[in-house]
């Protein structure tokens, strides 16, 4: 612990971002970087505390402490070290994790938590500026394959620690660019894409090949990778949408929101010239209100669209939780996300009954019905229609944002044929012999395909522990962190 009295002396402070009229005119990052002097004295207020609830929230066991001391202490490099202990890609989390460990931290009882995110994020940018980041090839190869399906955060974790053990790993992307749901599905003014080539450049010199437009169980059948590779992880999320099955989901004009954001993605990043759905001088509805939703509004607000609502059909959560009832858990409270704050209008307990459309079969308006939530007997939550509550939103354009149900079926989990669990995610324990193996000896599993739609840190966190299983599974023992 550094400054004992740090977290007395020296107020909170996080860094800010460009004004609203500035930024939703590109696709840029738009967060305004703390000084190194400032980011010093912001990780002069971490406690040190006897018992480090930071460490309960982080699913990489990020050793949040220990780094923020060095921060403080200008021990940049080392820190930067500390943190790539943990998490192989501290850039991308510093940058697009909701930070549990910050709700953990034991500074936000009284709402000044240790600003965790922004630090992590600086260390690793200034480890890229400072050349600190390299290549890390391994010094011996054992002669052992490995073939890893999604080029998401799981499968990119995964792949650098294998062939840092030696390995001879081979990404399988079916998209044109490897990257996963971080490449298309998260817009540019969230995470620069820059950010994933710079990493990609580093794997790729540490033995990684990648191969793209190759969609397993599509354009090439697995029992191929089965039969060239020692060892399987399937790490291609969980990509099936969740849809709204009411009368009109056919009209033109509604569509998953995933589908919105990629064609977006794709124009940003130069890969097309064309958007197929577009929101500008639109009246859009997003429908769901977590992170894709508030992706759809960000993106929406960049296109130009005339108006923007968003339907929640939960209760609108209380502006403060209770500290003594939720920490140091996530918390139920009322956020706002940047997208969210740039021009929205929000609408609570509204759930879709219908979509209308005109004679063409085009979206005209969406009926919504409030919905009351009430607890059983048994302490299980329903929601019930208010009576006479139905209202009509003009639309022309609706986004299903309401999350992903499971992997996506179709293809390569229809050939392998495992096990699965009662959600349809691929069944693999996380501990003993079998960890993250499947049904099929040799064939294993991580991040959202195993446990459902998460965050980009718990692929990581799966991805890592992956890979010292297979290192495990292939070659007795295993020197990789867990």
């Amino acid at each position: 612990m550094g400054k004992t009295t740090g977290f007395k002396d020296i107020p909170q402070k996080d860094h800010g971002h460009l004004p609203v009229a500035e930024r939703i005119r590109h696709y840029q990052e738009f967060t305004i970087a703390l000084s190194d002097t400032e980011l010093q004295d912001q990780g002069a207020r971490c406690m040190d505390c006897g018992i480090p609830f930071c460490h309960e929230g982080c699913p990489v066991d990020n050793l949040i402490p220990d780094w923020n001391d060095l921060v403080y202490q200008s021990d940049w490099q080392t820190a930067a070290d500390v943190l790539h202990s943990t998490n192989n890609f501290p850039e991308f989390t510093g940058r697009i994790c909701p930070a549990p460990c910050q709700a953990a931290c034991t500074l936000n009882i009284t709402d000044e938590p240790v600003t965790i995110k922004t630090i992590e994020g600086a260390i690793a940018d200034k480890a890229w500026e400072q050349g600190w980041i390299q290549p890390q090839p391994a010094v011996q190869q054992t002669g052992k394959t490995i073939a890893i399906v999604g080029s998401g955060p799981a499968g990119l974790a995964a792949a650098q620690q294998l062939a840092r053990a030696g390995h001879q790993v081979s990404v399988y992307e079916r998209e044109d660019r490897i990257g996963g749901l971080l490449r298309y599905g998260i817009p540019d003014f969230k995470m620069d894409k820059a950010l994933i080539d710079r990493r990609l450049a580093q794997l790729a010199a540490e033995g990684v090949t990648f191969h793209t437009n190759a969609h397993i169980g599509v354009t090439i059948p697995v029992s191929q990778l089965q039969a060239d590779y020692d060892a399987i992880l399937l790490a291609a999320g969980a990509e099936q949408p969740r849809d709204v099955p009411v009368s009109g989901r056919d009209l033109k004009g509604v569509h998953f929101a995933m589908d919105f954001l990629v064609t977006n993605n794709k124009v940003v990043q130069g890969v097309s010239d064309t958007r197929t759905i577009a929101a500008t001088d639109k009246q859009v509805v997003v429908i769901g209100g977590g992170d894709t939703g508030s992706d759809c509004i960000g993106t929406a607000n960049r296109q130009g669209a005339a108006k923007i609502t968003q339907l929640e059909h939960h209760d609108q959560p209380p502006e403060q939780e209770d500290k003594g009832l939720t920490w140091p858990e996530w918390p139920h409270k009322l956020r706002t996300s940047t997208s969210q704050a740039e021009g929205c209008e929000r609408l609570w307990n509204a759930s879709t009954a219908a979509f209308v459309g005109d004679e063409q079969g085009r979206l005209q308006a969406i009926r919504c019905i409030l919905i009351r939530w009430d607890k059983d007997d048994q302490g299980f939550w329903s929601r019930t229609p208010v009576p006479d509550s139905e209202f009509e939103i003009k639309a022309d354009l609706a986004l299903l944002a309401i999350g992903f149900s499971n992997p996506v079926q179709a293809g390569m989990l229809e050939q392998l044929q495992l096990r699965q669990d009662e959600r349809g995610n691929v069944q693999a324990a996380t501990d003993g012999e079998d960890a993250y193996q499947t049904s099929t000896p040799g064939i294993f599993t991580a991040g959202d395909m195993r446990r459902g739609q998460s965050l980009v840190v718990w692929a990581i966190r799966e991805g890592r522990q992956a890979a010292q299983a297979i290192d495990r599974y292939l070659m007795g023992c295993s020197d990789l962190p867990r």
